[in-house]
């Protein structure tokens, strides 16, 4: 089953084997089609080959980390989340830190900002006289 914003979850069971002890996630983010109503056709856009080769090497999967495009979660972990199969509660995603300037900093840029646009309305008025 492929599901998600674009597609994103495929589940793995094995009917004749009494089912599976993982689920495979994959974040799907292209089809190979534009988002617009026209779905012109990109296929250098187009994440399905990748979600073939990873389905068919499912023993790379196990290794694979919760940030990645692909990973496996427990089939015990699924109850634990009501049964949400949404892609997002289970991977996880990496921030990175920000370095902003200190308020003071930024608040002197502004007062500078707000003295030009002073300066260039006047300039605009006295041409208009």
């Amino acid at each position: 089953m492929i599901t998600g914003e674009l597609k994103s979850r495929i589940d793995r069971t094995k009917t004749n084997s009494g089912g599976t002890d993982q689920v495979w996630f994959y974040d799907m983010r292209a089809d190979g089609f534009s988002l617009d109503d026209k779905r012109t056709p990109q296929p250098d856009k187009s994440d399905l080959p990748d979600i073939l080769a990873r389905w068919q090497n499912q023993e790379a999967e196990t290794e694979r980390k919760r940030t990645e495009q692909s990973f496996l979660v427990p089939k015990a972990e699924i109850p634990g989340n009501d049964y949400d199969l949404s892609i997002n509660r289970y991977k996880e995603v990496e921030y990175e830190a920000v370095d902003y300037d200190p308020p003071a900093v930024i608040l002197e840029r502004l007062a500078k900002l707000e003295e030009e646009i002073v300066t260039g309305r006047k300039e605009l008025a006295g041409m208009l006289e």
